[in-house]
């Protein structure tokens, strides 16, 4: 396990200190505002701490505030419904006082019944790709900080990187990710990880067919909410294809969806977010393009 890793997987392991209240913790970083896939990750583990049978299928939360990182947050779990086949949690993340993440998860026992799905895209296969960091150590001062840092997800991308001047610019972006080491058989921990993983970089296929540097001053960008579905059990530190593409962007808005699939070709897990996509200076995005 990377110590990038390691690290998720101790803030994932909440401090209960109520029967119904968490505490989560920070990485040692400079962030302006916390990772929402870290919020997205604590409180889906808060709630399953919470459920006695079944496992994740589905979640649906909106961000409401931006996070401090300089601060605890407070998870708070409505017991909302336990029934015979489905749980049902509610999660509120609180600093300063207020909401800053609201988060609606359930939670069901396994059935058998109709089956069927999409076809796995062909793809190279993740072996033949250099990892993330290996490829942008030539690209300098074009990269964001974020990237260069360390992470506890192995990505690695089908063709051009999202912030190349040579990609396509299609609304469309294929990435095979796992956790950079080996996880604990836990199924919420699992699922918790891939939780963290899938607000990586969904949003870059929103972003994907325009010029906009985010450095600049000239654009807000954000997720506004993030929902998921849990078809099977996911394996985190297996490698998974990451399937994104955006449908539309439109009044300072943008849509994405994105698709897990392993190895086997079997989809493990869908999503779809929405991000806020607003121009604060119209003339000096016109400059980059």
């Amino acid at each position: 396990m990377s110590e990038a890793l390691a690290l998720l997987v101790d803030l994932l392991d909440l401090e209960r200190i109520e029967v119904n209240t968490f505490r989560g913790r920070h990485p040692v970083e400079e962030r302006q505002r916390t990772f929402g896939g870290q919020v997205a990750a604590q409180s889906l583990m808060a709630a399953g701490r919470t459920v006695e049978v079944g496992s994740v299928h589905s979640l649906h939360s909106y961000f409401l505030r931006p996070g401090d990182p300089s601060i605890p947050i407070l998870y708070e779990v409505d017991r909302i419904r336990d029934g015979r086949s489905f749980t049902t949690r509610r999660v509120v993340a609180i600093q300063h006082g207020r909401a800053i993440y609201n988060m609606q998860a359930s939670f069901h026992t396994d059935e058998v019944s109709i089956e069927h799905q999409f076809e796995m895209p062909v793809v190279p296969r993740p072996e033949t790709i250099a990892r993330l960091d290996e490829r942008i150590k030539d690209d300098g001062g074009n990269v964001d900080e974020w990237f260069k840092r360390q992470h506890p997800i192995d990505q690695r991308f089908v063709g051009e990187l999202p912030w190349s001047p040579t990609r396509s610019k299609e609304p469309h972006q294929k990435i095979w990710i796992k956790a950079d080491g080996e996880l604990p058989e836990d199924p919420l921990l699992h699922a918790c990880v891939i939780t963290y993983a899938s607000d990586m970089s969904l949003f870059d296929s929103i972003l994907a067919p325009h010029s906009i540097s985010w450095d600049l001053g000239t654009f807000m960008g954000a997720s506004l909410d993030h929902c998921m579905w849990f078809h099977r059990q996911v394996h985190a530190d297996e490698w998974l294809l990451y399937d994104t593409d955006s449908p539309i962007a439109h009044a300072g808005r943008g849509l994405a969806r994105g698709f897990l699939w392993n190895e086997a070709g079997e989809l493990m897990t869908s999503m779809v977010q929405e991000g806020l996509t607003r121009i604060i200076d119209p003339t000096k995005v016109k400059e980059q393009a």
